[in-house]
């Protein structure tokens, strides 16, 4: 449905993203996986023609968005992280003015609203101006005004930023009945968390794809053993950690370090702990772990 070939787009000196290629599938919600800066925005603003690029190819549904960006356009909706609304108007107005501007008949529209509407909760207030909204609310009227025309593909630019925990559980509840519906997503997210919730994943680093499968594979494809360790002093531990001799890497990961060794066994366990002890500390904690894919994408 979805294939990025080769992309390449540069400013000036940096290369925003390098010699990206994806396949993404029909039906299929696939997630772009990455810090701040590592050119997810960019992938997706060329992905639905907003910026031209320098070397490679985009096929929306087998259309080239370079030869036919606007065929690629109708088959394509955009949400950005931060959807400028009209807030002046009611939720009702915005999504009739939305699809106006695609065409979409009277009738259509109608059942269109209503569907969306109801999957979204948002029935009882789209008689309210939108300047009343809340952020999760305004980020389902976009979703909406995005699907009034029923596109093929949506594309999604971290649209859970700023957004609470539950409204974010709430958003990716609606991704996958969208999906049921058979739309294919593709959606960017610096929440590593949010992997889970994909087919398949993609994790990105300064414009480069490092690696590419399930997010069950992607897990499974760590070699070390991890460890979470803990102690009072965490700050000094973190230093104290990454001097030790057999220390692989370690970073701080919520309230514990995350930990992998250069090689595993009892006898390094116990140097570790004998180390530990000789620096000072006697409230040490050392807990085996199963990686997620941020640490993952750490390793990497």
């Amino acid at each position: 449905m979805l294939r990025i070939e080769h992309l390449t787009k540069t400013y000036g000196d940096k290369k925003a993203v390098d010699d990206l290629s994806l396949h993404i599938c029909a039906g299929e919600i696939y997630g772009f996986i990455g810090h701040n800066g590592a050119g997810k925005t960019t992938t997706i603003k060329s992905c639905c023609g907003i910026l031209q690029f320098e070397e490679g190819e985009i096929y929306v549904d087998g259309v080239s968005i370079r030869e036919n960006p606007i065929g690629c356009k109708r088959k394509i909706a955009y949400l950005p992280d931060n959807p400028d609304l009209y807030e002046f108007l009611s939720g009702v107005q915005y999504l009739n003015f939305i699809a106006d501007v695609y065409g979409v008949s009277k009738e259509e529209r109608e059942r269109r609203i209503k569907e969306y509407a109801d999957l979204f909760g948002l029935t009882e207030d789209l008689a309210q101006p939108i300047s009343a909204y809340s952020h999760g609310m305004k980020q389902k009227l976009a979703l909406s005004c995005a699907l009034i025309h029923r596109p093929d593909v949506l594309f999604l630019d971290e649209p859970t930023t700023g957004v609470d925990p539950v409204s974010r559980s709430e958003f990716w509840d609606m991704l996958d009945r969208l999906k049921r519906q058979g739309i294919t997503i593709l959606v960017s997210t610096p929440y590593m968390d949010e992997a889970s919730r994909c087919d398949r994943i993609a994790l990105v680093r300064s414009g480069e794809c490092l690696s590419i499968d399930t997010p069950v594979g992607i897990r499974t494809s760590f070699d070390r053993r991890l460890y979470a360790v803990r102690c009072a002093s965490m700050y000094k531990l973190l230093g104290d950690l990454r001097e030790f001799p057999d220390t692989n890497s370690c970073f701080a990961f919520g309230d514990a370090h995350h930990l992998t060794l250069r090689r595993d066994g009892e006898d390094v366990m116990r140097r570790l702990q004998e180390y530990l002890k000789g620096k000072g500390y006697a409230d040490v904690s050392i807990e085996r772990l199963e990686p997620s894919v941020e640490d993952c994408f750490m390793a990497l």
